[in-house]
């Protein structure tokens, strides 16, 4: 039986030890070969090959509940759950998502796509199950980057005290994305380093069952509790969570995956599984990197390992656009520092941790406490730049109102990943922060139409004394840094007229703005286009202007309309009462799935094509 063969978790406990082990390796192949063509996230699903299949053989899906925190590795999960011949819709618009998604299939109990969740939905699936008197096992799968989160810490408390039968796999690779940082990874650490399990001169098993207390321990590991610490390893900090555990045990080795899994199936309470694995394992090329290149990746040539899909001459992405000219600010000014919460390699802010270490601070997955560090910085003295990814940035609301803006604190967030960003789909699309932060007082909101403004909304953040955030997309823009460049006026929009008699106003901001004007040229179409760069505040005087000039008002925003820019028009246009229509282009109150960024634009009404179609019916209404 090969991998074509396993129609469903049933089909993996047929086969034998050797063919297991083949299976492992044909998996391997496949994704490798199949990722090269879709992209995605390949080192984390490489590394839990036979993770996946020895939870599969020892515990029974959909019955038993399999949660993968994030989600990001359940490749494999589904490859044995029925969707190999899905497999090269994944990612693509209307095919497999990247995470589990419960509509795909039943197997598939719970959905995520930020980290350390995994938890306290395990839980909260322990409770219910014992409330309704069943007996099903409830197994989360989480990293050691994604326990070191405070969430993951707050749950880790609970289960401790509520004491439910639960197997927690702790999957530790010694990576999230990027490097783990930490007092917690020196402890996970010592743990690596502990007396494995599979070095013990006698399989657990065996030696309990030679005596009636160890046949009491295999039943109910709990009151053997001391014994388990002792003969496998110090528990640590499980152990402060008044957890057992078991481990560390080589997550490549099938044999004695599947032995512990059978004993932690028949523990009573909360146990701990804790596997070594190797991110990447298989595939030299992920398994040698340690700059998380190999997370996430696209288009690839699987034998070479070169990625296929290029930049432009003289571009550069969003994030280093961001990164280099803060490099510049930092060098003038000693204030600087940076922050990102498990981000460096992402937020391409790896160049500024090697020249500034000593102003560099990566805070692991903790958005919360990365903001409130920020706001501490920042009242001591310090210029801090927060660069956290749009879908990240919503766990720390409560700190940004409260510590940042509350206080009136000078912190400059980058805000990474903002708008539509493609394949990742709804739980990463940047689109809700608009909305989320324009309500809050004292707090500055813009985003820049190309890299020149950029680098002077940068420069104009750290001359001024409020919270200033600067949100920026996934992609690429030309690029090359300024000598000089001198700070915005706050609040200022910019105009330009294509055409000697404008047919209508345009009001839209980001890369979008440079994108009309070109259009509305090549098509010979009189427009004007407002570069809506500050959502907060907005340009009033602009808005007056634009009132008087009786034009058609375009609102074009590729986020959600809900709090968006046009909802912050309409609310002034009311307050100053100005009954002036306006027609609205946005994302409406649903979330996005995912796929390419000109299907998902055309999908949802805001392609540029839409933009042009509704100038025209408007212009031709007149």
């Amino acid at each position: 039986m090969n991998l074509y063969d396993i129609k469903g978790p049933a089909d993996i406990r047929q086969l034998s030890l050797s063919q297991l082990n083949a299976l492992a390796k044909d998996i391997r192949e496949f994704l490798v070969d199949s990722i090269a063509k879709t992209g995605g996230h390949l080192s984390s699903n490489l590394g839990v090959v036979e993770l996946t299949i020895a939870l599969h053989y020892v515990f029974d899906s959909p019955h038993d509940k399999l949660i993968f925190d994030v989600g990001h590795q359940s490749y494999v999960h589904k490859l044995l759950t029925g969707r190999l011949h899905q497999f090269h819709t994944l990612r693509q618009y209307k095919g497999l998502s990247g995470f589990q998604k419960r509509k795909e299939s039943i197997h598939d109990v719970w959905e995520a796509g930020h980290s350390s969740t995994s938890l306290s939905a395990a839980l909260g699936m322990a409770i219910a199950r014992d409330l309704r008197k069943e007996s099903h096992c409830v197994v989360p799968i989480i990293g050691d980057g994604a326990l070191s989160s405070g969430m993951a810490m707050e749950a880790l408390n609970q289960i401790g005290s509520e004491k439910r039968n639960m197997v927690i796999i702790f999957n530790d690779n010694n990576m999230s994305i990027s490097k783990n940082v930490g007092a917690l990874d020196t402890t996970f650490t010592k743990l690596r380093a502990s007396k494995p399990y599979n070095s013990l001169k006698h399989d657990l098993s065996d030696v309990l069952s030679q005596s009636k207390a160890g046949n009491n321990l295999l039943q109910g590991m709990r009151s053997f509790k001391n014994t388990v610490k002792e003969s496998v390893v110090d528990t640590s900090i499980f152990g402060d969570f008044n957890l057992d555990y078991i481990g560390p045990v080589n997550g490549h080795d099938l044999k004695l995956l599947i032995k512990v899994l059978r004993i932690a199936k028949k523990h009573k309470g909360p146990i701990v599984v804790h596997v070594i694995t190797k991110k990447g394992k298989g595939y030299s090329f992920a398994e040698e990197d340690a700059s998380g290149a190999w997370h996430g990746v696209s288009h690839f040539d699987p034998s070479t390992g070169k990625v296929l899909t290029q930049m432009p001459p003289q571009h550069a992405s969003w994030s280093e656009i961001f990164s280099e000219s803060l490099i510049q600010l930092a060098k003038q000014d000693q204030r600087i520092v940076a922050l990102t919460p498990a981000m460096v390699s992402g937020a391409k802010l790896t160049r500024f941790f090697n020249q500034f270490p000593q102003r560099s601070f990566d805070c692991g997955i903790a958005e919360e406490h990365a903001a409130t560090l920020a706001a501490s910085l920042a009242l001591s003295g310090m210029r801090p730049f927060l660069s956290v990814y749009s879908s990240f940035l919503q766990r720390s609301y409560d700190q940004i109102q409260q510590d940042v803006a509350r206080m009136d604190l000078p912190v400059v967030f980058g805000i990474d990943r903002c708008g539509l960003v493609g394949e990742d789909g709804e739980t990463h699309h940047g689109v809700f922060d608009i909305a989320m932060l324009r309500s809050i007082p004292n707090l500055i909101l813009s985003q820049p139409k190309d890299a020149i403004e950029a680098q002077q909304l940068l420069i104009t953040a750290f001359t001024q004394n409020h919270p200033f955030a600067i949100r920026y997309p996934r992609g690429h823009a030309p690029f090359h840094l300024e000598p000089k460049v001198a700070p915005l006026t706050i609040g200022t929009w910019t105009k330009e007229q294509c055409g000697q008699a404008p047919i209508a106003t345009i009001i839209t901001y980001g890369s979008d703005v440079d994108k009309v004007i070109a259009k509305a040229r090549v098509n010979a179409i009189s427009l004007q286009v407002i570069n809506a760069r500050f959502f907060k505040p907005l340009d009033e005087a602009m808005l007056l202007t634009i009132a008087q000039d009786k034009l058609p008002i375009i609102i074009y925003e590729t986020d959600m309309l809900a709090g968006g820019l046009s909802s912050a028009i309409l609310e002034f246009y009311n307050d100053h009462k100005l009954n002036i229509p306006l027609t609205r282009i946005g994302l409406g109150d649903h979330f996005i799935e995912h796929g390419s960024l000109p299907q998902l634009r055309k999908a949802e009404h805001i392609d540029i094509n839409t933009l042009f179609q509704t100038i025209m019916e408007l212009h031709n209404a007149t």
